[in-house]
């Protein structure tokens, strides 16, 4: 664990029980949707790289057009 972790802890620790279990709770639900979007991407992933083949073969055969942002 590093310091900062441990001082962040530590400075949980002295808080009263519900704010301690709202961080905990914080915590571990930010933990989880982290692994939940590296599971999804990582799932993804030959998806996404045949839309990044498609999209450049479109560019490369002229059929696309470059982006004009005052338009959006």
């Amino acid at each position: 664990m590093t310091r900062l972790l441990e001082k962040a802890f530590r400075e949980a620790s002295r808080l009263p029980v519900v704010d301690q279990n709202a961080i905990a709770k914080w915590l571990i639900e930010e933990l989880e949707a982290d692994k939940k979007w590296e599971l999804m991407f990582a799932e993804s992933e030959d998806v996404l790289d045949k839309l990044a083949d498609e999209a450049l073969a479109a560019h490369k055969q002229g059929k696309t057009k470059p982006m004009n942002i005052k338009h959006l």
